[in-house]
């Protein structure tokens, strides 16, 4: 059954769990957790994390990103690749046995890209982008585009940045080499892999190509990696920023739901749609979210879903309590409505 879940927090606290439960939600997945380990995570970690979980009563659904680094060498294809797959795996294997059904990832290298944030209705603070703002900071050999300008949000390459373009087709060669080495893995280990796409959805940022900024190439990764294990974090708001908008949106949705490729949903939206865009509330922006909420139903989706990030609201709280609550609630909602068509 469809259901909204707390997320986008890396620490567990009575104060999120008991959050979560008054507005009625019984799980939760965590976003880069804040656990042990310089390369890896153990299982006696990723167990006691569940068990804290269920200790509040909340079920531990998935696990959202490992630290970025952790993966960087196997995005990029440089020398070390192996090794972090090796450690990769042996998370996955961890969480296996910890009981921790789903991993989400993403395969970005330099990251989200954002330029100078906006006002949003009423005068809440929204995050945007703006393709011609972003290009004048194109890094150059040697320079942090995001040092440049303290205005331009963006993750850039440190000391593993190379000093010249990665092509699209080598970052499929590197997707490839890494799926095709984690998928029989997570098979084994009875986890499944959820690919997250590529934000802004464009198909080069900062020297490197990008993968998963169109349709066509996630039916080509899924084609790739040829496994139950593999699926998708649906974020319907990266969905949406693709040219197209709501009709990109309802297309991953017509095509991999029906698969049971969606194993989660990131539910938010944006006004626009690049090279310029910003996030906005639900309701709002490229998509009607009650149309979308019952295509999911009608395609099959039976997961969970989170409100990924939300607009910054009047005196909200650093993790925008208020703002999460009202995107809760709307969802909630919605699913409700689903159960009397």
């Amino acid at each position: 059954m469809m259901r909204v879940v707390i997320g986008q927090f890396t620490e567990i606290s009575e104060e999120t769990m008991k959050f979560g439960k008054q507005l009625g939600i019984n799980s939760c997945q965590l976003n880069r957790p804040v656990l042990p380990g310089t390369a890896q995570w153990e299982y006696e970690d990723l167990l006691a994390l569940r068990l804290e979980c269920e200790k509040y009563g909340m079920k531990l659904e998935a696990i959202e990103n490992t630290p970025f680094d952790w993966y960087l060498k196997p995005m990029l294809g440089i020398e070390g690749r192996d090794e972090q797959i090796e450690h990769y795996k042996t998370t996955i294997r961890n969480m296996g046995r910890a009981g921790i059904p789903i991993l989400g990832y993403h395969f970005m290298p330099n990251s989200v890209w954002r330029t100078p944030r906006k006002t949003g209705r009423g005068g809440a603070i929204v995050t945007s982008f703006d393709m011609e703002l972003a290009m004048k900071y194109q890094p150059k050999a040697g320079i942090d585009a995001a040092a440049a300008d303290p205005d331009i949000t963006v993750q850039r390459l440190e000391d593993e940045g190379p000093n010249r373009f990665i092509s699209e087709e080598e970052m499929w060669d590197n997707y490839t080499y890494f799926i095709k080495a984690i998928i029989p893995v997570a098979e084994e280990a009875g986890v499944k892999l959820a690919l997250h796409p590529d934000d802004p959805p464009v198909p080069e940022l900062g020297g490197i190509g990008r993968l998963f900024y169109k349709f066509e190439n996630f039916k080509r990764a899924m084609e790739i990696a040829d496994s139950d294990a593999w699926g998708l974090d649906l974020c319907l708001g990266c969905c949406s920023e693709m040219p197209g908008g709501a009709s990109s949106v309802k297309q991953m949705i017509e095509y991999f739901g029906p698969l049971g490729k969606i194993l989660y949903v990131h539910f938010r939206d944006v006004q626009g749609t690049v090279p310029n865009f910003q996030e906005c509330f639900l309701g709002e922006g490229n998509y009607n979210p009650a149309e979308v909420m019952l295509m999911l139903k009608r395609n099959g989706f039976s997961g969970f879903m989170s409100t990924d990030h939300v607009p910054v609201i009047v005196n909200d709280s650093a993790w925008q309590h208020r703002s999460r609550a009202h995107a809760i609630g709307y969802l909630q909602g919605l699913i409700e409505m689903t159960e009397l068509k």
